[in-house]
């Protein structure tokens, strides 16, 4: 569990129509929208490095500074341009410390499964696991020990455990995460079938050329 966010550093903005909007993406900031349950929707923008490096760090809840009030806020939506597909928009919610949000965080499989030793391969079906928790305690990773995945055998969500009594799993516990299964058997191709067909073949040619002479 992070005790610190990644921070970003918003700028209020006035200017709200399509051109502003353009002027600002050539100047490396991307528009945005924070909103916040029972409050004014403030207009911002972001530093365009400043956002892709809060991206890259992993986080899900990042710290802001508005009006001089620490504020934690969680991405809403991003949109994407698209034909270059860089960030044009980005919409942050404003979340409270008091309150459980619900949130999607990364599944990782740790450990090495007694399947894989016996040579079968590993196919995980989910990759993220959504979660309800405070906003102080969204952790970075979920993880999922395989040690004891076996040959032709599957771990669920059932399989998860959390050392933390304020997160609670929402997805399915029945939801598939990781199964082992056995490496494909090509077949063999059948030589005994195979010289049948053409030894047939061989004497079905003889035959007709006997006929043609016979004809002719």
């Amino acid at each position: 569990m992070g005790s610190s966010y990644y921070k970003l550093n918003i700028l209020e903005r006035t200017l709200t129509r399509t051109k502003a909007a353009k002027v600002l993406r050539r100047e490396g900031f991307i528009p945005g929208v924070l909103y916040y349950a029972g409050a004014e929707n403030v207009k911002f923008s972001i530093d365009k490095l400043v956002l892709y490096h809060a991206l890259q760090s992993g986080q899900r809840i990042y710290e802001i500074d508005h009006d001089g009030d620490v504020q934690f806020t969680m991405i809403k939506e991003l949109q994407y341009h698209p034909v270059t597909d860089e960030i044009i928009h980005i919409d942050l919610m404003r979340v409270r410390r008091s309150e459980k949000i619900t949130i999607s965080i990364p599944l990782v499989l740790i450990g090495e499964a007694i399947g894989i030793k016996e040579g079968g391969i590993l196919s995980q079906a989910l990759n993220q696991v959504e979660i309800s928790c405070f906003p102080t305690d969204v952790p970075e990773t979920i993880e999922l020990n395989i040690d004891d995945l076996e040959l032709n055998a599957s771990k669920s969500v059932a399989d998860i455990s959390i050392n933390n009594e304020d997160i609670e799993i929402l997805s399915s516990s029945d939801l598939n995460v990781a199964s082992i299964h056995p490496p494909a058997v090509e077949e063999e191709p059948d030589d005994e079938l195979d010289e049948e067909e053409t030894e047939g073949e061989t004497e079905d040619s003889k035959e007709g050329s006997g006929d043609d002479s016979k004809e002719s």
